[in-house]
């Protein structure tokens, strides 16, 4: 599914949208804009484990599950 939008650009923007979009300018802002929404997610992610790890609480519970699930199994 695709939609539509109109967007106002700087002319700096606008040449330099005509110059690396080439003949597919849709295909060029498509790509910008899911690069930009994988970044975000990478830095959210990032961001949640950095959290996670100076979480003490969290890490013994980690360290406890670790325990349970290995717990009978032979290595």
């Amino acid at each position: 599914m695709t939609n539509r939008t109109t967007v106002t650009l700087q002319d700096t923007a606008f040449d330099f949208l005509k110059q690396a979009g080439g003949e597919n300018k849709s295909a060029f802002v498509n790509q910008l804009l899911l690069d930009e929404k994988r970044r975000a997610l990478k830095k959210a992610i990032l961001k949640a484990n950095r959290e996670e790890a100076d979480d003490a609480v969290c890490q013994e519970e980690l360290g406890a599950w670790d325990q349970t699930l290995a717990d009978g199994l032979e290595p």
